[in-house]
């Protein structure tokens, strides 16, 4: 049974990733609709909402790397995602995820097992950001990264060509091979001189944060334990929420 399971787009989804994004690509401009702007008080208390966006490829300028590991005991399991920042102050992050049902609670070894399908939630940093850093109080941590507008272009450009192809052919999260960092990983590689190889850091995804230290990625100077200090979200991201200037907030 499990071998024979396909990967589907008609299922009882939760609220909260019921939605695709559908994305256009039109020259210099990018439409998106289904850009997730939830609005949570608790993961089971929330206000849904979508909206259509229109984005200007030429105004994308920088690129964020955000971590945001389960627990604060362990590094190892945890959530990574990009955020993208426009000179028009307009701010994006994408999200993969594993896509789940109506009371289906996530697992690791259930994720390698094809209980769960792939998503690319687009949505607004207020809501992905907001849901973790304030809502659920797990760390999270929002890295600038050393990128050239290109490149943030480049990076941008292959996600959302992968969530179009996902709304077209749906597949499966997989924990190891097919999950958040791998499919940043794919994006970044794309794009890169030098590939990034899979190795353990990116396997526990809570430890990822080291690698792109290591590699010089973080637009930082700072050691790995001082950038983690300066670049957790938490505190603003509580003090910020419901607010218009959220993303300006979280990185004053």
């Amino acid at each position: 049974m499990w071998i024979q399971r396909r990967p589907s787009h008609l299922r009882s989804w939760r609220p909260e990733q019921a939605l695709l994004p559908h994305i256009v690509l039109d020259d210099r401009f990018v439409h998106i609709h289904n850009v997730r702007d939830f609005t949570f008080r608790s993961s089971d208390d929330f206000t849904p909402g979508y909206r259509e966006q229109t984005y200007h490829l030429d105004r994308l300028e920088r690129v964020w790397f955000v971590l945001a590991p389960f627990t604060r005991d362990w590094r190892g399991p945890a959530h990574s995602f990009l955020s993208f920042g426009f000179s028009d102050a307009q701010y994006l992050s994408i999200s993969v995820e594993a896509r789940r049902e109506v009371g289906q609670p996530f697992s690791l070894w259930k994720g390698a097992l094809r209980q769960f399908e792939l998503m690319y939630v687009i949505g607004e940093e207020s809501d992905l950001i907001g849901l973790r850093a304030a809502v659920w109080d797990t760390p999270v941590y929002l890295y600038p990264m050393r990128a050239t507008p290109e490149q943030a272009r480049g990076v941008f450009l292959h996600m959302l060509q992968r969530a179009q192809a996902l709304e077209q052919q749906p597949a499966f999260y997989h924990t190891l091979t097919n999950n958040c960092t791998t499919n940043i990983l794919d994006a970044v590689n794309a794009i890169a001189p030098k590939p990034i190889p899979l190795s353990l850091k990116l396997l526990l995804p809570g430890y990822s944060d080291a690698l792109a230290h290591e590699r010089g990625l973080i637009d930082t100077d700072l050691s790995l334990k001082a950038a983690r200090t300066r670049f957790q979200v938490n505190e603003r991201a509580k003090a910020a929420l419901g607010l218009p200037d959220f993303s300006t907030r979280i990185r004053s």
